[in-house]
């Protein structure tokens, strides 16, 4: 049995983040699924792994990890992963294309904060769909505008798949998942049909999650 374990939530973008990020490094780890529904990232045992009470949590290297981007970086920095490049530039470019996402985005898409927003619209239909459509869509937009400072050969920063990929794709399942249209981003399609070949990606899709997650109890 791996000594590597992930906590977390087979619809959760940062967790899926981490699977591919987890995939790519070539690392054997065991998911153990944390229900969101059920509240148990507000029990006592899941919040001494973090305080947040937010997934993920990893366990690796005989620390408990937190924050998908700062699990993603130690695991690039630990592992030698390549996600991001060396030259300071184009590095910065790098890291703005994926916090677009991870950052300006996931936060106000966030399961609690929509359940929030649909709480204090009470009698309204359609708020969730109408919440995610409203800030997705821009968000995707101006991540295709982005994608102009580099040449999608064929992943979004170069020949191999980095940062903005891993963050790309759980934000593409999210737009799918709430009928998004981003039929008019070719760049953002290619990117998304380059990863989905991959078995890094492929086994990191919630599906899949999952299907492999110990529940527990």
């Amino acid at each position: 049995m791996s000594d590597i374990t992930l906590f977390d939530y087979w619809r959760s973008s940062a967790s899926y983040r981490v699977r591919i990020a987890l995939n790519l490094s070539g690392l054997d780890y065991r998911l153990v699924s944390i229900n969101l529904l059920e509240k148990e990232h507000k029990s006592e045992a899941y919040l001494a792994r973090n305080p947040q009470g937010l997934v993920p949590a990893l366990e690796i290297d005989g620390h408990v990890l937190t924050s998908s981007l700062a699990i993603i970086e130690y695991l690039d920095s630990k592992r030698g992963l390549g996600l991001l490049p060396q030259d300071p530039v184009t590095r910065a470019h790098t890291q703005a294309l994926a916090h677009s996402l991870a950052i300006d985005i996931h936060p106000v898409c966030n399961l609690s904060v929509v359940a929030y927003a649909a709480d204090i619209a009470e009698g309204k239909d359609n708020v969730r769909e109408d919440w995610m459509k409203h800030f997705i869509r821009p968000g995707l937009r101006a991540f295709e505008t982005l994608l102009s400072r580099f040449d999608q050969t064929p992943y979004c920063t170069g020949n191999a798949p980095g940062l903005a990929d891993i963050c790309l794709i759980p934000q593409i399942y999210n737009a799918d998942r709430w009928g998004v249209d981003y039929a008019d981003c070719p760049k953002i399609i290619t990117v998304v049909e380059a990863c989905r070949e991959l078995a890094a990606f492929q086994d990191a899709h919630p599906d899949r999650a999952k299907e492999k997650a110990v529940i527990k109890r």
